[in-house]
């Protein structure tokens, strides 16, 4: 760690805070280091440093993660630091809550409560699973495209890393917003959200055409779905990005009128970099 005083400094002004540093500190930008003094305007990396303490899961990206994320995009809520899922068949709950534990170590169990019924107009028993979890809440968003929301939802591509995490992520949703045939090899899903079912159907080479009456659509997996070709591996890494970019919106020039200001660098080595109220920057070398 280093200490210098200083009679002049500048304050920056971010989407974020507010912070005082030294005029000729470099901060992160996507083109590279900028110096702050010169940093108005420009999109800075950022990160939350609270969240840089926090447990992070290792998750093993196979059938069993698949399933949780298919399960969840269908029938779960995913919070501010938390994912749960509440329904009314047990064995449901009970499968996710090993799926859950087996592709993240985080432990999981169903446990009985009463839900709201809007059809019958009364609490009915359920079941809900739910593991506190900023980690993994973010990871979750960030498949869906940042909103977990079930109608506005992205397809989570990052399931598409082999067959194998696929059709888990197939099993979980088909559990949560599906049905099997009676009459044929295979199952119907059944969603609101368009986008989400066309892109689906798109990796699995189905036809799908949107309901033109009524909110839900429903798109046919036949359980030999495989052998049209379609199928595409991608990787995408399941670890969340922990950084974003904030604006500086302004650089304000400060003087020390009496005592001076104390300026602090550190550096890990051999890393040059440090966050400053969450903001990435350097010292000048």
């Amino acid at each position: 760690m280093t200490v210098v005083k200083a009679r002049s400094a500048v304050e920056v002004v971010t989407d974020h805070a507010a912070f005082t540093v030294a005029g000729n500190l470099l901060l992160a930008t996507g083109d590279g280091w900028v110096r702050a003094e010169d940093s108005v305007g420009r999109a800075i990396a950022w990160t939350h440093a609270r969240k840089l303490c926090r447990e992070r899961p290792s998750f093993r990206v196979e059938y069993a993660f698949g399933y949780f994320v298919g399960a969840t995009c269908a029938d779960g809520t995913v919070g501010k630091n938390y994912v749960s899922l509440v329904v009314n068949d047990e064995a449901f709950a009970t499968r996710y809550a090993r799926n859950l534990t087996e592709a993240t170590g985080l432990a999981a169990r169903p446990q009985a409560v009463m839900r709201p019924s809007g059809y019958l107009g009364r609490d009915i028993p359920g079941f809900r699973v739910r593991v506190v979890s900023s980690y993994l809440a973010d990871a979750l968003r960030q498949y869906a495209g940042g909103d977990a929301h079930h109608m506005r939802q992205a397809f989570p591509r990052v399931v598409l890393r082999n067959r194998e995490v696929f059709d888990g992520f197939l099993d979980g949703y088909a559990d949560g917003d599906g049905c099997r045939a009676k009459h044929w090899a295979g199952r119907t899903l059944v969603s609101a959200n368009v986008p989400f079912l066309t892109a689906l159907a798109e990796i699995i080479g189905a036809r799908f055409t949107p309901a033109r009456r009524g909110p839900a659509s429903h798109l046919t997996v036949v359980d030999r779905w495989a052998d049209r070709g379609t199928f595409r591996p991608e990787y995408h890494d399941a670890d969340p990005v922990e950084s974003s970019w904030v604006t500086v919106r302004s650089v304000r020039p400060r003087v020390a009128p009496g005592k001076p200001f104390t300026l602090y660098g550190y550096r890990l080595q051999p890393y040059p970099t440090f966050l400053v109220n969450g903001h990435l920057a350097r010292a000048m070398e």
